[in-house]
């Protein structure tokens, strides 16, 4: 049996990603192994968002090469998309896959011979199909499906849009189709995915958009949780608000990406919205579901960003909230018009006020996790490890506890939450 070993790099959309390529090489009789381990194929799933995430692709690349200079390396993603030559002149690279065609993979890899480079790049612009990938199925209890790819606002900082194309969506018979399949084979929550969600449908006409989906999606029999992995604040209408704040079966988590706490960076990003409208739509749900977690990506350093104006970024954090941050420092992306923004921000500046916002968002978690302590919450378990289980609330708090009882992946459990433990989780008891 060969064997491939796999690594990524990047956002949850990539992880979903590496999932489907791996098991297009299962299905192909392929052993999974660890990336330490000598393999016959190497896959490199790469990132471009940063520059840290062109470097840390790089290393992997040469890494691979080292583990074993006769095996077949590939580099997919967004990296080799957007930087293809760079790729290929790594040496022992043998393909270059770009964001389309993962699911010719294996074919490609078992097409190539050491030393005769297969290069397989379209223009990203002229990709304007959804590509189905398997579906990635982290335990027996949660499943994750990418139901839109691509994105069409062009922020001003974002390289996303020339690496990943227009906005595409999965066919939505297949995708109810595809999640009905999944609760009929046990699996407890769904957690939708892509790389602009808020779009979905809109290349598909007839009506068709998010809130239709979801509203089809909540109707399915057996399905118990499902999780809407990120949407922008000007995509959530009145509609979809609704049916996200009243509807059980959707969890009270919204990772709603923030990027800037100032008006005149927002501005100066591209983005749609102001503080203000940020902030009526985090009071419109809270209003309907009091107890909600909100989660958010922020960036640091944004050309022009001056210590009053990353003053005003922590300040807004602080009154919104937030249950956690997800904090990038900004990286000038070539080809993006921010990267010729005057008054770029010093690497030393970016990095003290990342740190910052790290120590803020442990503060922040602790106080909201706080607010649930010596109560009942219910868990999807989704590991076991001896009688030691881990799995998510609703509101996607990471819950740990023990119990004898055997099959409870995949379970919903009533567990009373007692105290904070020492890497943002919760520790707590079984309610029998």
């Amino acid at each position: 049996m060969k064997k491939v070993a796999v690594h990524v790099l990047g956002c949850k959309v990539n992880q979903y990603e590496i999932e489907g390529i791996k098991e297009l090489f299962r299905e192909r009789h392929y052993k999974i192994v660890d990336f330490d381990e000598k393999a016959d194929v190497y896959v490199i799933h790469t990132c471009t968002v940063t520059h840290l995430g062109d470097r840390k692709s790089r290393q992997y690349i040469r890494k691979a090469v080292k583990n074993n200079p006769h095996a077949i390396v590939a580099v997919t993603g967004c990296y080799a998309q957007v930087s293809p030559q760079e790729v290929e002149k790594i040496e022992g690279v043998d393909i270059v896959l770009g964001t389309r065609d993962r699911k010719e993979i294996v074919d490609v890899v078992e097409k190539c011979q050491k030393g005769r480079q297969i290069k397989r790049i379209s223009d990203s612009m002229l990709n304007k199909e959804f590509e189905e990938l398997p579906v990635f199925k982290p335990s027996r209890a949660r499943a994750f499906l990418k139901i839109q790819e691509g994105c069409d606002r062009f922020c001003t900082y974002c390289i996303v849009p020339y690496a990943r194309g227009p906005i595409k969506s999965r066919d939505f018979h297949n995708t109810i189709l595809e999640i009905e399949n999944l609760v009929n084979n046990g699996f407890q929550e769904i957690v939708l995915t892509g790389v602009h969600l808020g779009t979905y449908g809109k290349d598909l006409g007839k009506g068709i958009n998010l809130f239709y989906l979801l509203s089809e999606l909540v109707k399915i029999s057996g399905l118990k949780r499902l999780r809407i992995s990120s949407l922008d604040p000007d995509e959530i209408d009145t509609d979809l608000l609704e049916l996200m704040t009243e509807n059980e079966k959707i969890c009270p988590h919204y990772h709603i990406p923030l990027q800037s706490g100032d008006d005149l960076i927002l501005q100066k990003m591209g983005r749609k919205y102001t503080l203000d409208d940020y902030r009526r739509l985090v009071t419109d749900i809270r209003n309907k579901r009091p107890e909600a977690a909100f989660t958010t990506d922020v960036i640091v350093g944004f050309p022009g960003e001056t210590e009053e104006l990353f003053a005003n970024t922590k300040e807004f954090i602080k009154e919104i909230g937030f249950a956690d941050l997800h904090v990038f420092k900004y990286s000038p992306r070539k080809g993006t018009p921010a990267a010729k923004y005057p008054n770029q921000v010093s690497t030393e500046a970016k990095t003290q006020r990342s740190n910052e916002l790290i120590e803020l968002s442990n503060v922040l978690w602790a106080n909201y996790a706080q607010g649930f302590l010596g109560r009942k919450a219910q868990v999807l378990v989704e590991t076991k490890i001896n009688t030691l289980c881990e799995g998510h609330t609703g509101n996607y708090l990471k819950v740990r506890f023990e119990a004898n009882q055997e099959d409870l992946i995949g379970k919903i459990i009533s567990v009373k939450l007692e105290k904070i433990g020492q890497a943002k989780e919760l520790l707590g008891t079984v309610i029998l």
